[in-house]
């Protein structure tokens, strides 16, 4: 009689990796969006302890030191009135990022709720939004800023409501694609027909699962809102002088390229370093958040 032989190790649970896992699991496969990510949390530590890690006063100019070259005083250069690039390239990273962030914000806080309603109810109040979004698309988004900003006036407040105005049809027409293809799903239907308010079913079934591609699209946004914020403070319509800025720094230096060409390069640099930043980590979230991405 043979015997039974009892195996004493239990079986080990194989745990399901929820999606919020499987997603960061994507993303941190993805070196680009690991590099993207690192630079931006760079520029964000720059942006925040900018009192501590500039080496002088942004705004302290110095006439014995007008247009000085990279030195071990001043790494980057001065400027035209002998400022330190180094320390006004740190400061106006608070600038870029906040115009980037606030801007967005601005641009979702208006285009989700509309774009919802607008794919959710339907009907005449559909075409009636969409046909809005259509004319704001219609012009070109950094025009569309430019013409906002010019008419608040010059200032960093006026330019990020200018921006964040601009890029709301995008999340107009995003949300309202997105709420379609998910309210005929079959867990928005019995979430419906068990009695469900309509404002329960668009905020507790429908909002959560559309938020992945808003996700994605509002970190694209913010590499495009950083360079309307540039191309505003290079016409005079965002950050007003004296106060650094990466774009008034531009408009300045191409002054001064032939014969000073550091003025240029650094917040040319950053602003290029940040955007690209930005976009890679808005392709790597693209990827990760995509359940079908394999």
């Amino acid at each position: 009689m043979s015997a039974i032989v009892v195996d004493s190790n239990p079986p080990v649970e194989v745990r399901e990796l929820t999606p919020a896992r499987r997603a960061l699991r994507r993303l941190l496969r993805r070196r680009g969006a690991m590099l993207g990510l690192v630079i931006v949390v760079f520029f964000i530590a720059i942006a925040l302890f900018a009192p501590s890690i500039a080496p002088q006063d942004p705004l302290e100019t110095s006439w014995s030191a007008v247009r000085k070259a990279p030195s071990a005083q001043y790494l980057f250069g001065t400027d035209e009135i002998g400022r330190d690039v180094l320390s006004r390239v740190i400061w106006g990273a608070r600038a870029s990022l906040m115009a980037g962030l606030v801007s967005v914000c601005i641009a979702m806080a208006l285009g989700v709720p509309i774009g919802l309603l607008a794919g959710y109810v339907g009907g005449w109040t559909d075409s009636l939004i969409s046909r809005f979004t259509d004319a704001m698309l219609a012009v070109p988004f950094l025009i569309l800023a430019i013409v906002l900003a010019a008419f608040l006036g010059p200032s960093l407040t006026n330019a990020m409501i200018a921006i964040g105005v601009s890029a709301t049809p995008i999340f107009i027409r995003l949300t309202r694609g997105q709420v379609l293809s998910v309210k005929v799903e079959d867990y928005v239907e019995a979430a419906r027909a068990v009695g469900n308010p309509h404002w329960r079913i668009a905020l507790r079934h429908i909002l959560p699962n559309i938020l992945p591609p808003l996700i994605v699209q509002a970190t694209l946004a913010i590499a495009a809102a950083i360079i309307a914020e540039a191309s505003l403070s290079f016409l005079g319509l965002g950050q007003q002088p004296p106060t650094p800025s990466w774009g008034s720094m531009l408009n300045t230096a191409k002054n001064y390229v032939d014969n000073s060409p550091w003025m240029a390069i650094w917040p040319g640099a950053s602003i290029f370093l940040l955007v690209l930043s930005f976009n890679l980590l808005g392709d790597g979230l693209r990827d990760a958040l995509d359940p079908r991405h394999k």
